[in-house]
């Protein structure tokens, strides 16, 4: 049997989620998301449910943002 190579932890992985906080808005998600390298390649957005009296109620909703890292040719 072949040895596996063990494989480090990355320092900056290709891809990384960011959510969004309800207090801060899109605009700062996207600042930080820039600020660690990455550029916004997807967005997905997911209803966040209370238990109502009539059943589940829909409240709000949760933004992530998938990055890609950015290399340095592309800054």
């Amino acid at each position: 049997m072949a040895k596996r190579k063990k494989t480090l932890p990355q320092k900056n992985p290709l891809k990384k989620q960011f959510t969004v906080d309800q207090d801060k808005g899109i605009d700062a998600c996207l600042d930080q998301m820039k600020k660690e390298g990455y550029a916004p390649v997807r967005r997905m957005e997911q209803p966040v449910f209370k238990e109502g009296e009539d059943g589940p109620e829909v409240i709000g909703q949760m933004i992530t943002f998938e990055g890609r890292l950015i290399q340095k040719d592309e800054q």
